[in-house]
């Protein structure tokens, strides 16, 4: 029987909140963090890559060179009828008996849309003469230390290409030009035949017992579901660390309002929206 540790994800602290609980194995749907915390199971465990110390191997490598063609565009995540089609092979190829199977367009316009930190669209396209085909989309988060990765999908006709292990390896390649340091996968079960990738690369860590781990080898893992089970919610919720959200009164000066600005100023650009920051690509 599934069960969740979840809280909403709102208000003026969401960002602090999402770059808080991520790294405590937490996961992002829409305006929801959650956890698994089953009673009798704790066989699904967050994972992340430490992108200094990632090497691709020689199959990895090859996806690379296989996929150099395509052209990356990051953007505000705003969803699409060419997205969701691709979705929609995506899901009826690969998903079709999963728990997203019967999502129509307004619901994944919410899965993309409805989020409140900082998301970005990842599209991938390809060239052939003047036609220009979506061929992979991932909704990614922009944390404090890296990107996280909430959903990807990709054109099942492309199998052959590994365009779900190319969109890991870009996100690798796009977390160390801005400087961050890990991608975070989402969660790998051992002995699940759908989650084997994220174990095949190098420098995986998993969340475990409140810490990061090297994932070391995946065999050491037992896919008995039953071999262990989660501690009492309470003592979940209890060692849980939030982030510092009490209120900063900011220094104004003489006979200015707090908060306001000062005349003819102008608002501060984001990081990566063009500004020359590192993240830049995002």
């Amino acid at each position: 029987m599934e069960r969740k540790l979840f809280t909403s994800l709102q208000g003026n602290y969401a960002e602090q909140l999402n770059n808080s609980l991520s790294k405590q194995g937490f996961r992002r749907s829409q305006n929801v963090l959650y956890r698994p915390s089953c009673a009798e199971c704790s066989a699904c465990f967050s994972a992340r890559i430490r992108v200094s110390d990632f090497v691709p191997s020689r199959s990895q490598n090859r996806t690379l060179r296989r996929n150099a063609s395509l052209v990356r565009e990051a953007m505000s995540p705003w969803a699409t009828e060419e997205q969701y089609a691709l979705f929609r092979a995506y899901l009826d190829s690969r998903h079709a008996d999963g728990g997203m199977a019967d999502m129509d367009i307004f619901e994944f316009a919410a899965m993309i849309e409805e989020t409140p930190v900082r998301s970005r669209v990842v599209e991938y396209t390809s060239k052939d003469g003047g036609d220009v085909t979506l061929r992979a989309v991932c909704l990614t988060d922009v944390l404090d230390d890296g990107l996280s990765m909430v959903y990807s999908f990709y054109d099942p006709e492309m199998a052959g290409r590994s365009l779900g292990t190319y969109v890991i390896l870009d996100h690798i390649r796009i977390a160390r030009d801005a400087g961050l340091p890990y991608i975070y996968l989402g969660y790998w079960v051992p002995g699940s035949t759908k989650m084997t990738y994220k174990a095949s690369f190098a420098a995986v860590e998993i969340y475990s017992d409140g810490e990061w781990k090297d994932l070391g080898n995946p065999k050491q893992y037992s896919a008995d579901l039953d071999s262990s089970a989660s501690e009492p919610v309470a003592e979940q919720v209890a060692r849980i660390s939030l982030p510092d959200t009490r209120p900063v009164r900011p220094e104004t000066p003489h006979g200015q309002k707090p908060g306001a600005r000062p005349p003819n100023s102008r608002r501060a650009s984001r990081p990566g929206n063009g500004s020359g920051s590192r993240q830049r690509n995002l």
